[in-house]
């Protein structure tokens, strides 16, 4: 298994601790990306501070934070996963979505002759390139974990056997089923904000198919932000795609002038900010967990700007444009009793929690002999 992110780490903890806890499965963590990098957290020590024993590592993040770096990021990705899947020999590669690490564990692994169970296909995010990652991946893979009926019956559309394509829901639900969230005072204090006013959890990534930079957005965004003086504001720092820094460093100096209410972090870490989604009083940006965790846990999301267009989302997601009048409107309405009124606990368009242990059975009991050959199925996707 690979795991280039604190978010995705965060996705498969329960399937790695199935696996591991397995004694018929031999788990080998392989991990890569912002995972390594001080200024994302040098989250791998969450990995091993879980009890994770980590196989291999591949440093393949630059700094540049163009384009240019992402592509040559992705290019020392596929000679330092070569040497790791020669060195481990794994039986089949396990990944999780869309990231350019994660193309490059795939792709390697395509070309190595390594059976390849992808986790989250099938899904639209239109203002991403994370979408032809996506598709591509799903086009390497041989078995296919998907989160929701429909993506079921877009993979089987793009030619995979609807025989090799589990719906399981998403399994960031686990997560919520599992872990005893903190109280909002005791994540308050974790964090180091004080008070009681509402509290916003805010994310915002790049969003990699536009061209015009992330700055104009984020001055619009935060003007909205300013438009609730009170509220208390929990940033998390941006991804590891292009922009990702510039985004980071904006966020730094809004804080530095916010300071008395608004916190900065690379990583919360599942549990905290999981509590973060359950105690706010609404989730803002762009990130999917908007979309995913924040709706299970009856939490309303602001959903800003392109990156998710296309994804599944359900009557508590407020979509906007990036205005600040528009998100202004848009938080302005999903504080608003009326609103809130209208929403319950689970109003999850992805599933229930499990998904782990059925993603962890059916890996353990699929023959894996003869796998590798594929063919293209024609047939209808219902």
């Amino acid at each position: 298994m690979v795991t280039g992110t604190r978010a995705e780490y965060g996705l498969l903890y329960w399937l790695l601790r199935e696996i591991d806890d397995d004694p018929d499965l031999e788990l080998q963590l392989v991990v890569t990306g912002a995972h390594l990098a001080p200024e994302f957290g040098s989250t791998y020590r969450a990995i091993e501070a879980d009890g994770f024993e980590i196989a291999a590592r591949v440093d393949s993040l630059l700094a540049s934070n163009t384009e240019v770096g992402v592509c040559k990021s992705l290019g020392l990705g596929v000679i330092g996963f070569a040497d790791v899947y020669e060195s481990l020999r794994p039986d089949v590669l396990v990944v999780l979505g869309d990231r350019f690490e994660i193309l490059a564990a795939a792709q390697t692994a395509m070309l190595c002759n390594i059976p390849i169970a992808h986790i989250h296909g099938g899904e639209v995010t239109e203002g991403a390139v994370d979408e032809g990652i996506r598709h591509a991946i799903t086009k390497m893979a041989h078995l296919h974990f998907v989160a929701a009926e429909p993506y079921a019956r877009r993979v089987i559309r793009m030619g995979e056997d609807p025989a090799r394509v589990w719906t399981v829901g998403a399994p960031a639900l686990d997560n919520i089923e599992r872990l005893t969230l903190l109280t909002a005072d005791a994540l308050a204090a974790e964090v180091g904000l004080t008070g009681s006013d509402p509290l916003f959890v805010i994310t915002y990534h790049p969003v990699t198919r536009s061209t015009d930079g992330p700055d104009d957005a984020l001055l619009q965004l935060m003007g909205a932000l300013d438009r609730f003086p009170r509220a208390r504001l929990l940033v998390t720092k941006a991804n590891a795609d292009a922009d990702g820094s510039r985004i980071n460093s904006a966020w730094e100096d809004y804080v530095r002038r916010h300071g008395n209410r608004a916190v900065l972090v690379a990583s919360l870490g599942q549990l905290r900010y999981l509590s973060a989604v359950k105690a706010a009083a609404v989730v803002i940006g762009n990130s999917s967990s908007g979309l995913i965790e924040a709706p299970a846990l009856g939490t309303p999301t602001v959903n800003i700007g392109d990156r998710q267009r296309g994804r599944l989302k359900a009557p508590s997601v407020l979509d906007s444009r990036e205005t600040e009048q528009e998100i202004t409107a848009a938080i302005t309405r999903a504080l608003s009793p009326e609103f809130r009124s209208t929403l319950s606990p689970n109003a999850s368009l992805y599933g229930q929690a499990g998904a782990s242990h059925k993603i962890k059975q059916i890996l353990k009991e699929t023959e894996l002999d003869g796998i590798l050959m594929k063919t293209f199925y024609d047939g209808p996707a219902s």
